[in-house]
């Protein structure tokens, strides 16, 4: 990767990272899984960075890094996340620290989150992130018809989970 790719990488990075600290905050229940998951979505960023060839915005590119990282990692094992040595870089990437807030609500709907599939996560992660239909069938490479069922499915599950 030439310099100017990788200041435009950490640059970009560093504007977009709280994509990924979303991404680990629906996929792990603890601070350092969330960690070793940032980090391994970052690893898979710097490595695809320079194949980017801007055909989607930036930030949907990192939603389906991210997004597909995690469902690899956590379908390959629940339990722990093996991750690669970006020592290298590691002093090239500022990053700041995620703001978990203590609202009551936000910690239910996680938890009612963390009941669903690891597609049905990643559709309401975009779904909250205020994705439209076409985006999301994007990034989950399903269309945009089953991308709506889905998201009906999903919301009447999670009504379920937290009013029983």
């Amino acid at each position: 990767m030439t310099k100017e790719l990788e200041h435009k990488f950490i640059s970009e990075f560093q504007k977009h990272q709280n994509i990924i600290h979303k991404v680990c905050r629906i996929y792990t229940t603890n601070q350092e899984a969330h960690n070793d998951l940032f980090q391994e979505i970052t690893i898979q960023l710097w490595k695809a960075y320079p194949k980017f060839r801007g055909d989607s915005k930036l930030s949907t590119w990192m939603y389906k890094i991210g997004l597909n990282t995690a469902i690899t990692l956590y379908r390959k094992s629940k339990r722990s996340i093996k991750t690669q040595d970006f020592d290298s870089v590691l002093y090239k990437i500022e990053a700041s620290d995620y703001d978990e807030t203590e609202e009551e609500q936000l910690k239910l709907m996680y938890k009612a989150i963390h009941h669903l599939s690891d597609i049905e996560k990643a559709l309401i992660f975009l779904y909250l992130e205020n994705k439209n239909y076409k985006e999301i069938s994007e990034t989950l490479g399903i269309s945009e018809v089953n991308a709506r069922v889905k998201m009906n499915r999903i919301k009447t599950r999670l009504k379920k989970i937290l009013n029983p």
